[in-house]
């Protein structure tokens, strides 16, 4: 002892006190209240700020408030003066039933520390019932032969009050034949007997009336009375017998509805009607009838609903065995429900936050949860856990709650949203398990600037635009959200022609479009804007966008450069060797337009051929290529209409005509040109055929300086064959001249060209320089033109005299045009 005290001497006092002061903080204190049934809505039940410690106005600052587990609130916080009190009438009878004791518990949390206080209400009682028979009238059948003294148990009368407010006595109306004595059993319970005093004469008096009145000792006292009527019999002296007056029964809380729990059975000694027995259900205040079902003839005890061990554990079931004549007698039935795993836990979510800020840390407080399972033992222990790979954990609270908190850091951008399921699973076999969703939005912040898809765009502007047209539409994005997404499209501030931009270009700040103030002209408008996409949040973040304005309007049809045809009606032809292989390039439309941006953008599409599937031409190159190999059943002369077409809108095009000779050497082709008839119309006048000679070989240079050497040595001996051709078809018809017009071919990167005319007293073949298509000639290149006459072999090519009669055209290049890239234009005759 004196250690003892020399410890508190020591110290050992105060660290007393700050355990004490620990366990407070916990939350782990209780406060009783008492207040009586019956009270008013609002009434006063006790000061729960003074005794948590608190100031009446701190309750809503402090986020105090009342939690109870699956039952109506029947007290309330007023925050205004600190008080708890009632939410509602609250009636102890429906509450607890006729337990002398009837206490209501619950929680009171205090949300910003996270503490729960334990509160503890008594419910007092008052004498609001009055005692009450279940019937108001009661038939007593009595033999005649009856001994004085015998006794008739009698209904017994109900108050759901307890205590002194509860029934105290009975009292029977003045009566000479009959008493009444009360008799109380072990468990503190009265029963009233009607006691007969002397001897029933049924031929003086058949039927007796009495009152029997049951009274409660509460102040005023109440009471409630009960008919009886008594009517006199013969000779039954004998009531029934139970052969066991208190049965014990167990049964699971999960048997089906119409299962027999035990049999009753009573005798009786007297015979015929007097022994007859009939089963009656004592039906005492509660749920035992609803529940039980009592065969009145078997005695058989079966269900009516499913019990519940969470509802009750117990009940006490009374029957009476009474014979013909009304005697009667009591047995008990005690009945034990025992617990199944039948009930999935229960989660409650106790507190919740609706959203965290992503740039949250570790630990942050999400919910407060409490889990709870009705079952018992195994089967009301209950593990709860977050399901998924989710940045979040439960921690252990006091009692049965968790906290649930983050993690980790959480980003909105990549998860904006979290489907976060908790499943609480019990200890019983087979487990039991419930899922509770929550969901949490992750709060954002503004950490994205708005975003455009591209760096710079460009808008084309029709000419002398109506003034509030639609320009150009801008969209940027912004992965934030809310206030942070909103985007407002403003444009920088600059100056045209010495007026603000402002004037000319305006743009929707809402959604991004730009309308004309005025009508553009292409001559005077072309201008770089400056477009900001900025958001709405606390600090704004903005992005830059560069769009180039065009002023322009498709008023220019596509014009072809190349192949251009003769001024003089002839025709030109392209030249396509028969062993060329798929892809060969035959030729290439060229062509250009006008109008700028879009609207000068050129598609080539073959839309008509005389041979299907035998040429192809580029989309947007233009260049005719060979599809397949060409083969020898194919004409000679294929006809190509391939159209040129902008994107403006309407799109122009324009068309344009080839012909192509399939042949492998020149001479081929004059072989099968020299073969087509000549008119026979001699009225005609239009040339009606077609003669192509191009030039596919001089691939070497040395040949070509040869044939040069050769042209000046030979010009005297050809001009003079020439001038007595020319006599001996002076007097010739005109209609027995086949003129051979602008025969022209490209072969790989060399051009050759040959023209014949009628009536020249020479022929010349051209021979410029190498030159690609894609390539522009330069001027000393256009200046070069040398005559070359033509050999005498090629004029003996065909024996018969009607080619004799050709006259040969020379077709040379206007050199000026070329030079200026008009392409393939001012062929003259010569």
């Amino acid at each position: 002892m004196t250690h003892c005290l020399r410890f508190l001497n020591n110290g050992g006092l105060a660290l007393l006190c700050t355990l004490l002061g620990m366990l407070c903080e916990t939350g782990s204190g209780q406060i009783r209240y008492s207040v009586p049934e019956e009270l008013e809505k609002g009434s006063f039940v006790g000061s729960i700020a003074r005794d948590l410690g608190l100031e009446p106005q701190e309750l809503a600052e402090r986020g105090v408030r009342i939690i109870s587990r699956g039952r109506t609130q029947l007290f309330s916080l007023n925050s205004q003066s600190g008080s708890l009190v009632t939410a509602d009438r609250i009636d102890r009878e429906e509450l607890c039933a006729q337990s002398l004791q009837c206490t209501v518990k619950f929680n009171i949390l205090v949300e910003d520390k996270l503490k729960i206080f334990e509160v503890e209400v008594e419910i007092k009682d008052i004498n609001d019932n009055a005692p009450n028979f279940l019937t108001e009238e009661l038939e007593v059948k009595i033999g005649e032969l009856t001994v004085p003294g015998t006794r008739f148990p009698l209904k017994t009368a109900f108050d759901p009050d307890v205590g002194m407010n509860s029934l105290q006595n009975y009292k029977l109306s003045p009566n000479e034949y009959f008493s009444l004595a009360v008799n109380s059993v072990s468990d503190g319970a009265t029963y009233p007997e009607l006691v007969l005093e002397r001897a029933l004469d049924r031929e003086k008096k058949e039927v007796h009336q009495l009152d029997l009145i049951a009274s409660d000792g509460g102040d005023p006292i109440h009471s409630g009375n009960l008919c009886i009527q008594v009517i006199v019999l013969d000779a039954n002296d004998n009531p029934p017998v139970f052969t066991q007056p208190e049965h014990h029964v167990s049964v699971q809380e999960n048997v089906p509805v119409g299962t027999k729990l035990v049999t009753v059975n009573a005798t009786d000694p007297d015979e015929g009607f007097n022994a007859q027995v009939t089963y009656i259900l004592d039906r005492m205040p509660g749920k035992i009838a609803q529940i039980f079902n009592l065969n009145s003839v078997t005695g058989d005890i079966s269900l009516l609903k499913s019990l519940d061990y969470e509802d009750s554990i117990f009940y006490e079931i009374k029957i009476e065995a009474q014979d013909g004549p009304g005697l009667l007698s009591r047995a008990k039935i005690l009945v034990t429900v025992l617990d199944v795993n039948d009930n999935a836990p229960e989660v409650t979510i106790t507190s919740l936050t609706g959203s965290v800020p992503e740039e949250g840390t570790a630990g942050r407080e999400i919910a407060l949860i409490n889990v709870h399972d009705r079952d018992s033992g195994q089967n009301g222990q209950v593990m709860v856990f977050v399901l998924g790979k989710l940045p979040f954990n439960l921690e252990k609270s006091i009692d049965q709650y968790y906290r649930l908190v983050t993690a980790g850091s959480l980003d909105r951008e990549q998860v904006s949203e979290y489907n976060i399921t908790l499943r609480a699973t019990d200890g019983g076999n087979p487990p039991l398990s419930k899922e509770t969703h929550i969901t949490l939005h992750v709060a954002d912040i503004n950490d994205n600037p708005p975003a455009f898809s591209d760096a710079s765009y460009s808008a084309y502007i029709p000419e002398n635009n109506p003034r509030g047209a639609s320009v150009f539409s801008v969209t940027a994005q912004d992965p934030d959200s809310d206030n942070n997404a909103q985007i407002t499209y403003s444009l920088t501030e600059d100056t045209h022609q010495g007026a603000p931009l402002s004037s000319y270009i305006t743009i929707n700040s809402n959604t991004g479009v730009l309308y004309a103030l005025r009508s553009f002209d292409y001559e005077e408008f072309r201008e770089l804007l400056l477009v900001t996409a900025s958001d709405s949040g606390n600090s704004p973040l903005s992005t830059n966008l560069s769009v180039s304005l065009f002023v322009d309007q498709n008023d220019n049809m596509p014009e072809i450069l190349h192949p251009t045809f003769p001024t003089d009606g002839s025709t030109g032809v392209e030249l396509a060797p028969r062993s060329a292989e798929p892809g060969y390039l035959v030729t290439k439309v060229v062509a250009v337009d006008r109008d700028s941006g879009q609207n000068a953008w050129l598609s080539y599409l073959l839309l008509k051929a005389s041979e299907p599937g035998l040429f192809s031409v580029g989309l947007h190159t233009g260049e005719v290529r060979t599809a397949r190999a060409l083969q020898d059943r194919d004409p000679l002369k294929q006809s190509l209409v391939v159209a040129v077409q902008d994107h403006g809108q309407p799109p122009l095009s324009a068309t344009v005509t080839l012909t192509i000779a399939v042949a492998d050497h020149i001479p081929d082709v004059l072989a099968e040109l020299g073969s087509i008839g000549t008119p026979t119309d001699p009225d005609d006048s239009d040339l009606t055929l077609l003669v192509v000679a191009v030039a596919v070989v001089s691939c070497v240079f040395l040949a070509f300086v040869i044939v040069l050497l050769a042209l000046r040595l030979l010009r005297w001996h050809t001009t003079r064959l020439l001038q007595a051709e020319s006599s001996g078809l002076a007097g010739a018809p005109a209609s027995h001249f086949v003129g051979v017009d602008g025969v022209r071919a490209f072969l790989q990167t060399y051009s050759h060209e040959i023209s014949l005319t009628a009536d020249s007293r020479k022929s010349h073949l051209i021979f410029p320089q190498p030159n690609y298509a894609d390539t522009l000639i330069s001027q000393e290149s256009c200046e070069k033109s040398e005559p070359l006459l033509v050999s005498q072999d090629l004029l003996e090519t065909k024996g018969d005299p009607k080619l004799l009669e050709v006259s040969y055209f020379l077709f040379e290049y206007h050199a000026e045009q070329v030079c200026q890239g008009d392409y393939y234009k001012g062929l003259r005759q010569v």
